[in-house]
């Protein structure tokens, strides 16, 4: 009977060392071909699915799900038509050669699997704002490559109100909600211009649906569409309130009984993947870089009608667009004129150096089931604003998934961490290690603001930042902050 093929865990090509067996795919007995998925691993980076090197039947499983285990161990054995008598079939590599890659045809794919592509863009009709419930954060929208095009702002019908709308859920969130392409304000009575002042934005759905959510207090916002042109359906509600049942019956037993000891009413949860490595980095970054945070308030009401007119705008239909896109891009014009902000403090044998980049690999901070990822944009500053917005949908989708792949987590120079999408006003945020700079970006809502010696509603925000007081001082820390506040006051800057 010829012997089986081991394949072992190989190195996903970080130089990692470990790896937890999350789910396998095949089981013994089922025939695999080469390239088909046939484990997916969670390494301290990301989720990995791994491709079968071999043409075969599973023979064997050789680590359970849920083990974590070190490159180069044995995962799994594979009977294929050419194997050769016992003992005498190699380990598979955990990479293949690129010359035998040339000749191997499917086989010499790579033995780490990519995160799923981009949808492509689905176009919706143009509508006028209504009056639909307040958007929040945690929906999906679509991405889709695109080269870069020069923006093509409208030019604003009529006297633009004197309030600007108010920003969605999405307005700092990566992982934030789908954008509804093409509204533009119009002028049709006070309760329309409530409306805009209120900045809501239309959610798709038939009366019925409509009728049914409200019956059911369920916010149309909250839930992830899968009809047609981003419509929620009725089978997306169902699935929502199922959820939502599943969610509140868990809480009611969340409590253990009283009668019960106290160590029996402790739940244990192994510390590993993503929280280990989260962890790790956390505690290195807070007690090895003496940080300094500084606080702007920032009027961001021309981000918002710069963000309402880019939704409006042809050249953005279909892509996902918020404020999170203009903190960005401000991110990058100030770091340019500050740049030791965009920097590294790096220790070797010959002494210290301040290595500042170049480049700009953004960093935006994700939360996701798995915990906090920080995935990078990289060569953030030679994009345009399209692409910009592009490559953010894209980040924050993947992250979602589970997809980010672990050289998108290497690298990174600056990092925007979004505590606004869950309402929080500010924060103190902890650099991420290997950079001196990270900036907190606060909800953005409307506020007493002072302008021209009258108090007016405005949308304001308040932005954070953290520094490695070794590499930046208080002035430049100040001057950072402060070019980054007044492109989100005055976001045509970014047009000069």
């Amino acid at each position: 009977m010829p012997n089986p093929q081991v394949f072992k865990l190989p190195d996903v090509g970080e130089g990692l060392t470990e790896a937890e067996i999350v789910s396998w795919k095949v089981k013994p007995g089922d025939a695999v071909a080469v390239n088909d998925v046939i484990v997916e691993i969670e390494t301290a980076k990301s989720l990995v699915e791994l491709p079968s090197p071999y043409d075969g039947v599973v023979a064997e499983l050789l680590v359970p799900e849920g083990r974590t285990v070190e490159v180069g161990t044995p995962i799994i054995a594979v009977t294929t038509a050419g194997a050769g008598p016992e003992g005498a079939a190699p380990a598979a590599p955990a990479a293949a050669p690129s010359d035998a890659g040339q000749e191997a045809g499917p086989a010499a794919g790579p033995l780490v699997g990519s995160g799923p592509k981009a949808d492509a863009v689905k176009r919706r009709p143009r509508r006028p704002l209504g009056i639909p419930p307040r958007a929040r954060p945690g929906r999906q929208a679509p991405a889709a490559q695109a080269p870069a095009v020069e923006v093509h702002l409208p030019a604003p019908h009529g006297q633009a109100p004197h309030v600007p709308p108010a920003p969605t859920g999405d307005a700092a969130a990566p992982a934030g909600e789908e954008a509804v392409p093409g509204a533009r304000p119009a002028q049709r009575g006070e309760a329309v211009q409530a409306a805009v002042s209120r900045l809501i934005t239309r959610v798709l759905a038939k009366p019925p649906v409509r009728k049914a959510a409200k019956d059911m207090g369920i916010d149309l916002a909250d839930i992830t569409p899968t009809g047609r042109g981003g419509e929620v359906t009725r089978e997306d509600l169902i699935s929502y309130q199922a959820q939502r049942d599943a969610e509140v019956d868990a809480a009611e037993k969340f409590w253990g009984p009283a009668r019960q000891p106290q160590e029996q009413r402790i739940e244990r949860i192994p510390v590993r993947g993503i929280r280990k490595i989260t962890a790790q980095n956390m505690v290195k970054s807070a007690f090895s870089a003496p940080h300094v945070s500084i606080f702007v308030d920032v009027d961001a009401s021309r981000t918002m009608e710069f963000v309402k007119r880019l939704k409006a705008s042809r050249d953005f239909e279909g892509i996902k667009v918020s404020p999170l896109l203009i903190l960005a891009k401000a991110v990058i014009w100030a770091a340019a004129r500050n740049p030791s902000v965009n920097a590294t403090w790096a220790s070797g044998p010959e002494g210290d150096e301040i290595l500042v980049h170049h480049y700009m690999n953004l960093g935006i901070a994700a939360a996701t089931p798995r915990g906090l990822l920080v995935p990078n944009i990289k060569d953030a500053q030679d994009l345009s604003l399209k692409e910009l917005a592009i490559a953010l949908n894209q980040l924050a989708s993947r992250a979602r998934e589970g997809k980010t792949q672990p050289a998108e987590m290497q690298g990174g120079t600056l990092t925007i961490t979004n505590i606004g999408a869950l309402g929080i006003d500010t924060g103190t945020p902890i650099i991420n290690p290997g950079e001196v700079a990270i900036v907190a970006f606060g909800t953005i809502k409307q506020k007493p603001w002072v302008l021209d010696g009258e108090v007016i509603p405005r949308w304001v925000t308040t932005l954070g930042g953290s520094f490695d007081h070794r590499v930046v001082d208080g002035d430049l820390s100040a001057r950072f902050m402060a070019d980054v506040a007044s492109i989100m006051e005055e976001p045509a800057l970014l047009l000069d």
